[in-house]
């Protein structure tokens, strides 16, 4: 649904979910971009998180039912950030779509291959009605990861390659992030039962009934299916998919997560874990050609740290060299937002499809196939 030409293209937004990552990245951001979107309407099951979010934030409309919400004229696209349980069911892609709304989804689309492809059979109907659904991957749309890709593309030879996060809480982040998010809990009657049986549906269809019973286990995927999503769907896009996982490994409580990705030529080093550290340490390097070249992240709840780009080499003299490129101070979420902007208002090509992340529950059952054979 295209807005009118009064409005001069500025895209009418919805979003649904208010809480932390609303509060924290999505709100802030959008309501600095009023060129190109404006909110008009929130939806929640906190009352609280509703008038808190909508007072901040100068919101006219608040709904606690999403079927009433997606229904509404002044919504062109709506933002799914509740809990990932609800990206599908409920607060959900495919009630959205339904409805004749575009789709932004904040990652990951789904757990299962059920779900993903529900949402993939939604929004191949809604591009008759030339919707589109946008699938949140920001690292994916910073400027220095592009213009990592171009150099990887151009890379004869690639023999090594290492995806790393591990990052302290996203607490130590957001009360710093002078956003000052606020959780509030006075959710409806069996909500919280409600989220708990969903997040076993999700369990049980993904890793079969008897490893689901493994707490560790679940925990390992579901840090998969969050952190874990922003560094696959990166690799795949720099890299392709892997041939298979030649072993993988964690730690007790199965937060620390090691595998180690085929390719042809080479080989793909993966490790993830969120401690206690005050620390964001998350990079893809590529070693290949006689240099090194690699992207850094630094925590999106802070708005100014640059993702930069480094390559490593010796030059004619034989002195090792680095050159570290920062392309850009905008923020990951402000140019996923332009490059969301372009695709309703231009049609530019959206690369984050809601095919596109199915390709990481390939790789996120290889993991977990690695870790735990599924039983016989």
């Amino acid at each position: 649904m295209a807005p009118t030409t009064e409005q001069k293209n500025v895209i009418r937004v919805g979003l649904l979910g208010a809480g932390e990552v609303a509060q924290g990245t999505h709100l802030p951001t959008l309501s600095l971009l009023t060129h190109l979107f404006k909110i008009t309407a929130l939806c929640d099951v906190s009352e609280q998180a509703l008038a808190h979010s909508a007072q901040k934030f100068n919101v006219a409309k608040t709904f606690t039912s999403s079927s009433e919400f997606v229904k509404q004229d002044d919504i062109d696209v709506v933002f799914i950030l509740n809990s990932d349980e609800y990206h599908l069911s409920a607060y959900n892609a495919v009630e959205a779509a339904n409805a004749g709304k575009h789709v932004f989804i904040e990652k990951p689309i789904a757990l299962t291959r059920e779900d993903a492809d529900e949402i993939i059979e939604a929004g191949n109907l809604a591009l008759a009605r030339q919707v589109i659904i946008f699938v949140g991957y920001m690292r994916r749309y910073a400027t220095a990861f592009e213009e990592t890709k171009k150099i990887i593309l151009s890379m004869k030879t690639i023999d090594y390659a290492r995806v790393r996060d591990i990052i302290g809480p996203n607490d130590f982040f957001v009360k710093q992030s002078g956003n000052f998010p606020v959780r509030f809990t006075d959710f409806p009657a069996g909500a919280n039962e409600d989220r708990l049986a969903r997040g076993q549906r999700i369990a049980e269809l993904a890793l079969g009934a008897e490893r689901a019973k493994d707490k560790s286990l679940v925990l390992t995927y579901r840090l998969l299916g969050g952190l874990g999503s922003h560094d696959l769907s990166a690799m795949r896009e720099l890299l392709g998919s892997p041939k298979r996982v030649l072993g993988a490994g964690r730690n007790a409580s199965g937060l620390f997560i090691t595998a180690l990705f085929e390719y042809a030529g080479f080989v793909t080093t993966y490790e993830m874990d969120i401690d206690q550290v005050g620390s964001f340490d998350a990079h893809i390097e590529v070693y290949g050609d006689g240099k090194r070249v690699k992207v850094t992240y630094d925590t999106p709840y802070i708005k100014g740290l640059p993702v930069t780009l480094t390559i490593g080499y010796n030059d004619e003299k034989g002195h090792y060299t680095e050159k570290v490129v920062r392309p850009t101070y905008t923020d990951t979420y402000r140019l996923e937002y332009e490059h969301l902007y372009r695709g309703l208002t231009t049609g530019e090509p959206v690369k984050t499809t809601p095919e596109d992340p199915k390709l990481d529950l390939d790789i996120f059952d290889q993991i977990i196939n690695a870790l735990v054979p599924p039983p016989q």
